[in-house]
């Protein structure tokens, strides 16, 4: 049976962790080196770091505080924002990255992921999609839109197919967040998730609008995820990764405790 994996999400602005609604009203949870530590101790399958803000301020990630992060966790680690070329992905990599997620970059110039992937290898190759629900879409069957620069710019291009399209190209597994559902902690966007579960071949992870135990397990039981990323209900210790774990493990998913 295949392991599930639970995915605590370091949103990093200016140097701390953050966490807000919908992409906006961020609020500030924490020393990211001391949060990661924590996320270390209970057992966290993967922690994923992203520079929030770097595409849109057209920089680069904080490598220093990757460094940092990496030396202090045993646990593998995702790190995006801001990278924009193959010297970018190898430089966190060599900071202690295992994997790097592509967002904005891979959306405007796709054949990143193919480079990236024959470099490196697509297990280390993560794209990151932020979606949004079309307006008036549930008329004529959902859909929902790429979005781009930390959720700020529409992309113009349906997340399905784009998800389906970086699994064509390279990429080893999909970060999916819902921005309708981002910090609202009133579950997984089901729909959203399922439809790219089925489109791609390849491990997605659900991001997005984790509040309670049962979250958890309709994303894994209903869409179809293969990890679970939360942070609000972590940073702010409403429950820990064990307490997930130990739930799904009552209810028949299988996770490593």
């Amino acid at each position: 049976m295949l392991t599930r994996r639970i995915i605590p999400c370091l949103d990093i602005k200016e140097g701390r962790v953050v966490k807000g609604v919908k992409f906006v009203g961020l609020k500030d949870a924490g020393d990211p080196v001391e949060v990661s530590r924590i996320y270390d101790a209970q057992k966290a399958d993967e922690l994923v770091f992203l520079d929030i803000t770097a595409s849109f301020e057209k920089r680069k990630t904080l490598i220093g505080l990757v460094e940092d992060i990496a030396k202090n966790i045993f646990m593998p680690f995702t790190v995006g924002g801001g990278i924009g070329d193959i010297s970018d992905i190898r430089s966190l990599l060599n900071a202690g990255a295992d994997k790097v997620s592509l967002n904005t970059q891979a959306v405007k110039s796709p054949e990143l992921i193919v480079q990236a992937a024959s470099k490196f290898g697509s297990q280390c190759i993560v794209v990151a999609i932020d979606a949004r629900q079309c307006v008036g879409s549930a008329d004529k069957g959902l859909r929902w839109e790429v979005y781009i620069n930390g959720g700020r710019t529409p992309a113009g291009i349906d997340a399905v197919a784009w998800a389906r399209q970086a699994c064509s190209l390279g990429a080893g597994e999909i970060l999916l967040t819902s921005m309708d559902y981002d910090g609202t902690k009133n579950g997984y966007d089901i729909s959203l998730t399922k439809k790219v579960s089925e489109a791609v071949s390849i491990p997605v992870i659900a991001s997005g609008g984790a509040g309670i135990l049962a979250h958890f397990f309709d994303c894994f039981h209903e869409a179809g995820a293969d990890a679970c990323l939360a942070a609000s209900i972590f940073h702010y210790q409403e429950y820990s990764v064990g307490q997930v774990k130990e739930y799904l493990s009552k209810r028949g998913i299988s996770v490593r405790l």
